[in-house]
């Protein structure tokens, strides 16, 4: 199996390219987020891969980090998630923007990626809430921070979570602690935890 290939940008394609590793151009699939981080041809690069094997073919599907590797393969782990739809989903959402959208449980924004209907957004959502605190989010987002969305602390300090969940996840903390403030009057006294950040959530979406 191919692990990781090093060499120069052939060529650049909508949904892949070719890379020229000592002469030898390989077919790799690719996000379009990968995509924008490869230099300009013929640029030196390189592209950690996934190797898939079928009976007509090996595919051979690339990423610029770990992180994003990491996302790919825990999607193609759903029913329903292919590593065409799979690659949808992350040209169409960076993976701190898909971990937001499946603690809000956001469908719509999750739908948005090509292939992805109603039904399978739901799934991803329901399948992966409790997964999400496990993967890597990129640049600034340590693994895990997203997690804190699944536990529920006592009411007093359930705030002060939220507020701090949502700076970690890339929200300057004022516009953060609004959020939550308005978040917390419309919910009431006692509001849990993981309602306070998916609420929140949307109130940050772009509009």
């Amino acid at each position: 199996m191919i692990g990781k290939l090093t060499g120069k940008l052939d060529s650049a394609f909508e949904g892949g390219c070719i890379f020229d590793v000592n002469g030898v151009g390989y077919l790799v699939f690719c996000s379009a987020r990968t995509l924008t981080a490869l230099p300009a041809a013929p640029g030196l690069g390189a592209l950690l891969i996934e190797t898939v094997v079928r009976e007509d073919a090996i595919l051979l599907y690339g990423f610029a980090d770990a992180t994003e590797r990491d996302w790919y393969r825990t999607l193609t782990a759903i029913q329903g998630v292919g590593p065409k739809v799979a690659l949808g989903l992350l040209s169409t959402l960076s993976p701190a923007d898909l971990a937001r959208a499946i603690i809000a449980g956001d469908k719509g924004a999750i739908s948005r990626a090509p292939g992805v209907g109603a039904k399978l957004a739901a799934r991803l959502v329901a399948e992966l809430q409790g997964k999400v605190g496990a993967l890597p989010t990129g640049p600034g987002v340590s693994p895990g921070t997203v997690a804190i969305a699944a536990q529920l602390p006592p009411a007093d300090q359930a705030q002060a979570d939220a507020i701090s969940a949502l700076t970690n996840l890339g929200w300057k903390r004022p516009e953060a602690a609004a959020a939550v403030n308005r978040v917390a009057k419309r919910l009431g006294e006692g509001a849990e935890l993981e309602p306070l950040i998916r609420e929140a959530l949307k109130e940050l979406a772009p509009r």
